[in-house]
């Protein structure tokens, strides 16, 4: 058994409610390239994933590449958008007054694309300092690499056992799991699909939630309970 010291969340898909947001611009933009898929179609696959992992993927499949001019115009899309259409995931205010551990932010999204989404829904004092950004590494280090959860960890100088991450994306439970953390799968977000916690199941979270509410209970569950992981 190790008390839970820290608990770690992803932001886009778990805090706020911004990946059906991002899905959409990318897959539209996409479409206009010559690559057809549904918006949902891309949420189920790419969530979780950085914009250059996606870009690189889809490039493979097609055999040619995409202007970075357009890359860049996805970025600034999605920023606009999110700065102005994202809302905090149901639940999630409340809940962070439920428990008493330290808590940060790690995520693959850049850092002024957090500060603008948590400041909208008034998180953004809640959590900083401590809001990573994979991008922020030299070279960025994006899930499912488990630099962002090893920085969070060293920075409160917990163990790996003493921390628990909440995750809505197969990359971000791996990345966690990488470093040792145990894992809460999330699937309260609007971009969620029949599969889903199997899919974050599959990948190392020990449970999943769909309700915030039900955080607290299992934080200390968590302390109480070793898990067949930890």
């Amino acid at each position: 058994m190790s008390e839970i010291k820290l608990v770690i969340f992803d932001c886009d898909g778990v805090l706020v409610d911004s990946e059906v947001i991002a899905s959409k611009i990318e897959a539209e933009t996409y479409r206009d390239l010559g690559y057809e898929i549904e918006n949902e179609e891309f949420a189920i696959r790419f969530a979780g994933s950085s914009g250059a992992d996606i870009r690189a993927e889809i490039e493979k499949e097609l055999g040619f590449s995409f202007p970075d001019k357009v890359m860049a115009g996805i970025s600034g899309k999605i920023d606009e958008a999110v700065r102005n259409e994202v809302k905090i995931m149901p639940g999630a205010e409340d809940v962070l007054d439920m428990f008493d551990q330290p808590r940060c932010i790690c995520s693959n999204s850049p850092s002024n694309r957090l500060k603008d989404m948590l400041t909208r829904v008034k998180l953004y004092d809640r959590f900083r300092p401590y809001i990573f950004s994979a991008k922020d590494f030299n070279p960025p280090a994006n899930k499912p690499k488990p630099d962002i959860f090893l920085k969070a960890l060293a920075e409160f100088e917990v163990k790996p056992e003493e921390a628990v991450v909440v995750e809505d994306s197969s990359h971000g439970v791996m990345a966690a799991r990488a470093a040792g953390v145990r894992v809460i799968g999330f699937t309260g977000g609007s971009h969620t699909w029949h599969g889903h916690a199997d899919v974050l199941t599959d990948a190392g979270a020990e449970t999943v939630i769909k309700k915030f509410r039900d955080l607290p209970a299992l934080i200390e569950a968590f302390g109480l309970w070793g898990g067949e992981h930890a």
